[in-house]
């Protein structure tokens, strides 16, 4: 367990964040938990409430925490500052901005598939399937496959043999990583099918079939964000944890998508 020191009243906002983001990362605090409450971290750290709030707000100008009014403070990822190249973290709405990722991805990911179907050589189609295997096995253990899938996203572009596209690689990558912060990983059995689809039409150089399998992966991840946005304006207010809603909405997508193939 990590364990907090008593820190001096002079410590200034930025080396109490660093010392929270230890907290969140060690202790550890899993991605849509709440953290102690303003009071309880102020007494923790050894510091007061105001310095608190500036290394509360800096985080969820980071996108590393998200205040619920009414709720609490929220973990709503683990990603340092080093890993915005782009600069997203600004945008305080999370949903909107995964969209507008998606729309993103939509122009680009499914045409990088089919390229990718062309050119990969033996040697990167091994890799690819390497990386599928193993993001599957993280999946079913439970645990977090967020870098491997990453890989497996980053591996594709290259294999496109295309400079620019892989200049790109950041739009996909922060893509990846806000869907699986907002939506915990729910997309289990999707992402799965959907993975294996486009490495095994990259296996086979099958362009349209690659192209067509990276369209269902994106369109079954928009979905899921669709409706999660939806049901985040209906429920707000009510007490409905991220968590449980993400549990419902799962099966419910789940059976929507499972006639609409491409």
């Amino acid at each position: 367990m990590y364990r907090i020191e008593k820190m001096n009243q002079k410590l200034l906002a930025p080396q109490v964040e660093e010392e929270l983001m230890n907290y969140i990362l060690h202790e550890p605090v899993r991605i849509g938990e709440r953290i102690p409450n303003e009071y309880d971290l102020a007494q923790r750290f050894g510091v007061g409430r105001s310095t608190i709030r500036e290394t509360v707000k800096s985080l969820v100008t980071k996108g590393i925490l998200e205040v619920r009014r009414g709720s609490g403070t929220y973990v709503v990822s683990t990603s340092s500052t080093g890993d915005d190249p782009l600069g997203l973290a600004r945008f305080t709405d999370k949903y909107k901005l995964a969209l507008e990722l998606f729309e993103v991805r939509l122009m680009l990911e499914p045409e990088i598939a089919a390229l990718a179907c062309e050119y990969a050589t033996p040697e990167e189609k091994q890799e690819l399937v390497q990386l599928c295997n193993e993001t599957e096995e993280l999946y079913l253990a439970g645990k977090n496959h967020t870098q491997k899938d990453i890989e497996f996203h980053t591996c594709i572009a290259r294999c496109s043999r295309n400079r620019v596209v892989e200049q790109l690689l950041p739009i996909i990558q922060t893509a990846v990583v806000t869907f699986v912060n907002l939506t915990h990983r729910s997309l289990m059995e999707e992402t799965i099918e959907t993975h294996r689809a486009i490495t095994d039409a990259i296996v086979r150089g099958d362009s349209v079939g690659g192209k067509c399998a990276m369209i269902m992966h994106l369109t079954y991840n928009r979905q899921m964000l669709m409706k999660l946005k939806d049901e985040l304006v209906k429920e707000e207010g009510e007490g409905i944890s991220d968590r449980e809603r993400v549990s419902d909405q799962h099966h419910n997508t789940s059976d929507e998508f499972k006639d609409n193939r491409c």
